[in-house]
């Protein structure tokens, strides 16, 4: 195929904002579009989206990038899509109505819905299977709900007229009609056997979740149907999709055993590649399909923190102590520590390797000394903590030390952050030249399908360092600290 005038969209559906960019064959941002979007909060610890609302601004969005990279939809050789995962939406498969807002991720209303589980002795035999705990994060607990809240649900998804899928889905049926997903969103569900490769039969019948509603998996570079061409003005073929974890470790070019990245996202979210063997951990991580290329599962161990950018936005936004989260790094760079103040953000719970959804936030150690400055340090400086409790859980469950992390996401921006992150943790911290990992991940996997890159090899030759923070804390400091946060992180999970 000639590439010389050709390009690959992304699209990259996240949690706050819906983006596209289009990336030439070095892996280079030629043009980009974000727009933000409604969140809503019906109860506290629910988080939901307006599906529509979803796909109006990516659709949106991918029109944007294509405006902005100054080229026409016809010169887009394929579009790969990647996603915030374990978001739930249910539609009419006549209508493509939704019958529910999508409940988010983060959303905990399915809390007891796990505790009846788990005391019915499933979670074993789940985790087994897919990896995954039992936990509100993932979509099968919140497809039960739907079903137990909605009247005449469960009986609309028997005769068929349903369709379940997570936000890739979702957005590939807008796009082409087809319902379908792929193997990395499907391994983020409760419903999928990250072993056999299916959807798990025994699994459904525990739940009670009609087989009939659920989405055909693809392989990750596959192909996912054609637009529809009133669109874009021409049909283009969609050929690479992964949640957005699995994309930035794909885009990070972690192709390697052992190969590790951290996302500073809304969430923060650690990957290691543990290759073709699935490992299991013993240490309240997951194991989950890292990708699929046609060729047999790669798999990844993962720990999940829910709340990491998001404790900015939420002193941006609820508390209005920031006027725009660029300012959170020069309030922290204006003292030398936080004066004693200790911030846990468990605002919807604690992912890995507490996994407890119903802690809540909680500040510690202030004084009539603490500053705005203050406060803010101990919130970024939350995020780092938090991550170092997923990799040192990842070391543990491997038996293999890290080396150094690749980092990005919004976050990763934060020169402080990434910093603090190096000491506590005692190892470098690396940026990449292209910071839109997630992104290029998904344009990767799209562009393989069709040969516009010919090799996982010719990807691993476009990843290019930008910086490295290096570890430079005293180590009696850290220990100090690290003290200080685990005894945080108790008094929060005993405040219930």
């Amino acid at each position: 195929m000639q590439q010389n005038d050709t390009y690959i969209l992304a699209l990259d559906q996240g949690t706050t904002s819906s983006r596209a960019i289009v990336f030439n064959q070095n892996g280079i941002v030629i043009g980009i579009k974000q727009i933000p979007f409604n969140q809503i909060y019906p109860k506290p610890g629910w988080v939901e989206h307006d599906p529509f609302e979803i796909w109006q601004t990516q659709y949106d969005a991918a029109v944007g990038a294509i405006d902005a990279a100054q080229i026409m939809p016809s010169q887009i050789a394929a579009i790969g899509i990647t996603n915030q995962r374990e978001t739930t939406v249910v539609w009419d498969k006549h209508t493509g109505k939704p019958v529910h807002n999508a409940i988010v991720w983060q959303c905990r209303r399915s809390s007891s819905i796990c505790q009846e589980l788990k005391a019915m002795g499933f979670e074993k035999e789940i985790r087994s299977r897919t990896g995954l705990l039992l936990d509100p994060y993932f979509s099968g607990t919140k497809l039960v709900w739907m079903f137990k809240e909605i009247p005449g649900l469960r009986e609309r998804a028997e005769r068929g007229d349903l369709m379940f899928g997570t936000v890739d889905s979702w957005l590939i049926y807008n796009l082409t009609g087809k319902h379908v997903t792929d193997a990395t969103n499907a391994s983020r569900t409760l419903l999928f056997n990250i072993h056999e490769g299916r959807w798990d039969q025994d699994i459904l019948k525990m739940l009670k979740i009609p087989a009939a509603i659920l989405p055909e998996v693809k392989a990750s570079s596959d192909d996912f149907g054609y637009t529809r061409k009133d669109l874009f003005g021409c049909e283009i073929p969609v050929t690479g999709c992964a949640g957005d974890q699995q994309a930035a470790l794909f885009g990070h070019a972690c192709f390697e055993v052992g190969a590790s990245k951290n996302t500073y996202g809304t969430g923060c979210f650690a990957l290691m590649n543990t290759g073709a063997t699935p490992v299991e951990s013993k240490h309240n991580l997951l194991t989950t399909v890292a990708w699929d290329l046609g060729k047999g599962y790669t798999y990844a161990l993962e720990g999940s923190v829910f709340i990491a950018g998001a404790v900015i936005q939420w002193l941006r936004d609820e508390m209005r102590v920031l006027s725009d989260s660029a300012e959170s790094e020069r309030l922290a760079r204006m003292v030398k520590d936080t004066g004693g103040v200790v911030m846990v953000p468990a605002f919807v719970g604690m992912g890995a390797p507490y996994w407890d959804p119903e802690a809540r936030g909680a500040t510690l150690g202030v004084t009539r000394g603490t500053t705005k400055a203050h406060f803010v340090r101990a919130a970024i400086e939350s995020i780092a903590y938090q991550s170092r409790d997923l990799l040192v859980a990842m070391e543990r469950d491997s038996g293999a030390a890290i080396p150094f992390i690749k980092a990005d996401g919004g976050a990763s921006a934060n020169s402080f952050l990434m910093q603090f992150q190096a000491d506590i943790l005692d190892k470098p911290v690396i940026l990449p030249e292209v910071g839109e990992v997630t992104a290029l991940g998904a344009a990767y996997l799209a562009g393989l399908k069709i040969g516009y890159w010919s090799s996982m090899e010719e990807v691993e030759r476009n990843w290019r360092r930008k910086r490295d923070f290096m570890p430079e804390m005293a180590g009696e400091t850290r220990s100090r600290l690290l003290e200080r946060w685990a005894k945080a992180v108790e008094v929060t999970r005993l405040f219930k």
